[in-house]
């Protein structure tokens, strides 16, 4: 079971870093920082847009924009937070 504990920190950390370079990176093309059209900066930005716009589109359709803003990446990153503590911290050594 500690393979397990461990597999599911990997992932949710991933995740937790996905997200957060997602939104800083959405941040930097929205204020024009970097331009989309480098190819190199296009190619980071459509892969990470790939991995965590499945994770994010289940939150949007519940939770509206606000203003503009979206939040949920906020609402992710605070889900995948709680799983990651309660499930490895909690659930998983008491299986074992």
């Amino acid at each position: 079971m500690n393979a397990l504990a461990a597999l599911i920190s990997i992932v949710a950390s991933l995740i937790f870093w996905l997200v957060l370079a997602h939104v800083i990176l959405s941040w930097l093309v929205a204020f024009n920082v970097v331009n989309l059209q480098n190819q190199f900066v296009r190619s980071v930005y459509h892969g990470v847009n790939g991995m965590v716009d499945p994770l994010l589109a289940p939150i949007r359709r519940v939770l509206p924009t606000a203003g503009g803003i979206d939040f949920s990446p906020i609402v992710l990153l605070i889900v995948v937070q709680v799983l990651q503590t309660f499930l490895i911290a909690d659930v998983l050594p008491a299986l074992t």
